[in-house]
């Protein structure tokens, strides 16, 4: 009997460990749970890039849905999202805002102008507090958030025409956004405020 219980430990140990990993092995490293996902966004308030004496508040937002692209003008995998990011916003279905992130705001500036400009306007998180708020450890990350100001996905990683079409897109059409034009309250100057 003491025979078959020291055959027995190690196999049924074994096969555990041979679950978790085969488990392991099927997980998709881009899709690390977020704490922050169906909890309220972190509240900000930061200058726009294009003019600092302006601010957009997490608040200014509330009440519509709307996607929060985290960029940098020195990451090379935003340049290649880019593209994507002007063509989905370009759909009109939510305003789509950057936070620019740790970036110098002339070459941030001078990116925007030579690839385009899909943000309904850019905020400058120059020392990354608010990218630190969002859980933002690599750039690019994009968030989707709701009109109750609840994050309600987050992408690691550059967009793809997958995520957007698999995850974003049916998330706008359960959220009751897609397919409508964005609110008229997305346009850059209805969300500035002087500081």
């Amino acid at each position: 009997m003491k025979r078959t219980w020291q055959f027995l430990v190690p196999l049924v140990l074994f096969a555990i460990l041979g679950f978790f990993l085969f488990k392991g092995l099927n997980l998709n490293p881009r899709e690390v749970p977020s704490p922050l996902i169906n909890k309220p966004a972190p509240a900000f308030a930061l200058p726009r890039l294009d003019d600092p004496t302006q601010t957009v508040r997490r608040d200014d937002l509330l009440g519509k849905v709307w996607v929060l692209n985290v960029w940098a003008s020195w990451c090379a995998p935003c340049r290649q999202e880019h593209p994507l990011v002007v063509a989905f916003a370009q759909r009109n279905q939510v305003p789509v805002f950057g936070l620019n992130y740790k970036d110098k705001r002339d070459a941030a500036q001078a990116w925007l102008r030579g690839l385009g400009d899909p943000y309904a306007a850019t905020l400058v998180d120059a020392d990354g507090k608010v990218g630190i708020d969002y859980g933002v450890y690599g750039v690019p990350e994009t968030f989707v958030i709701d009109a109750q100001g609840v994050v309600r996905y987050k992408q690691i990683g550059p967009l793809t025409e997958e995520a957007i079409r698999d995850k974003i897109e049916p998330l706008l059409r359960q959220l009751g956004v897609a397919g409508r034009p964005a609110a008229a309250a997305a346009e850059p100057s209805a969300l500035a405020s002087r500081v």
